[in-house]
């Protein structure tokens, strides 16, 4: 072999790797590059020794059923999958129906857009994402309805990665994010003009801790939506196959308990909302959200391989190359979730904080 094609040999080669390494992002949106995957607010040399802490509260699992534990477990696992959800999936955190036709990015804002449109808030109003992840929501809310949005995440390094992602958008002047509990917000009562929650209150120990919370602080009238985790009608606690599927769930997404679909309306009329609506988003004529898990697991292999190499290397923590496989577990379990329809990650509340009813005049 000459000089010339082994140069050329070379350099392909070389352009192929830094492609595969630094070029290659997320399917749907590139925030993030390979070479970039960290442990979150998390030190490069403890992402390991996390992973572990977080598995260990499923040795425990009565510490995940207070208030008190839940903030810290939430934290450590966001720590560790922020990085490779943004990488591999993009801004949003969450799942949609499958929209003959569109791209997974377009159904998805589709989706994001819904919520607001449920608001019915007008240009100017100020809403309230509770559990914004990094802010692919809000900022396709903000964008479609000239909303202000201000989003709450118990995370850190998500409120920074969102405050990035919103300037870059041009949208820093209509979303803000906040860093703190969703079951204790810093907000003063009455002072939103409506809100929403898209696959994020299923973190909570208690349904009925963070909708008091977010009933609290809307304006009386004002509406909230929410597309919660739930198990489904189909769903049988004696079959161990369901069984062993939803715990699946559960520990792969930093889950206390999945509730069941019949909980939500009942928690929400408890803390005081009038229910308007209530529907699961993934029944027909919705195409199956899972497609794109399914679709997605040769990407998995290749992003494994990367990743192994990236640890390997002292470029990536090694503790990422856990965390990529139990995502890539729990895609599994989400799958047959779907598939067995005991599952659904979208079902959809609507709710309205009554009016204040007028003071009645005493008698003379």
């Amino acid at each position: 072999m000459d000089s010339l094609t082994l140069f050329c040999t070379a350099s392909l080669l070389a352009g192929g790797l830094y492609w595969f390494v630094c070029i290659l992002g997320s399917a749907e949106q590139k925030g993030k590059h390979a070479v970039q995957l960290s442990g979150g607010s998390i030190d490069k040399e403890k992402v390991q020794d996390n992973y572990k802490q977080y598995w260990s509260f499923f040795r425990r699992p009565k510490e995940i059923e207070t208030a008190e534990k839940v903030p810290a477990f939430v934290d450590t696992f966001y720590n560790l999958v922020t990085d490779i959800y943004e990488w591999g999936w993009g801004q949003s955190f969450h799942f949609s129906p499958s929209i003959p036709g569109k791209s997974h990015r377009d159904a998805t804002r589709i989706h994001e857009e819904m919520a607001v449109d449920l608001l019915g808030v007008k240009e100017g109003a100020r809403i309230l994402d509770a559990g914004c992840g990094v802010g692919g929501p809000m900022r396709a809310i903000a964008a479609h309805s000239g909303a202000n949005v201000v989003g709450i995440t118990i995370n850190e390094y998500q409120v920074n990665r969102a405050r990035m992602h919103n300037k870059k958008a041009g949208l820093d002047s209509l979303c803000e994010v906040v860093c703190g509990n969703f079951l204790q917000m810093p907000f003063a009562n009455n002072s939103f003009d409506g809100a929403y929650s898209i696959e994020a209150t299923c973190h909570a120990p208690k349904l009925e801790d963070v909708y008091s919370e977010i009933y609290r602080v809307l304006k009386p009238g004002s509406l909230y939506v929410s597309y919660e985790w739930v198990t489904t009608e189909f769903y049988d606690p004696e079959n161990p196959e369901h069984v062993e599927i939803i715990h699946g769930i559960e520990r792969g997404d930093a889950l206390p308990g999945l509730r069941s679909y019949t909980d939500i309306a009942e928690v929400a009329k408890k803390v005081g909302f009038e229910v308007l609506k209530e529907k699961d988003l993934a029944n027909p004529p919705a195409n199956p959200w899972w497609t794109r898990l399914k679709m997605g697991r040769i990407a998995y292999w290749r992003n494994h391989i990367l990743v192994t190499v990236l640890a390997w290397l002292g470029i990536a923590p090694k503790g990422v190359v856990d965390v990529h496989e139990m995502l890539f577990v729990t895609a599994d379990y989400l799958t047959r979730g779907g598939e067995t329809g005991i599952f659904t990650p979208m079902h959809m509340v609507l709710c309205r904080k009554p009016e204040n009813k007028p003071l009645s005049n005493s008698s003379n």
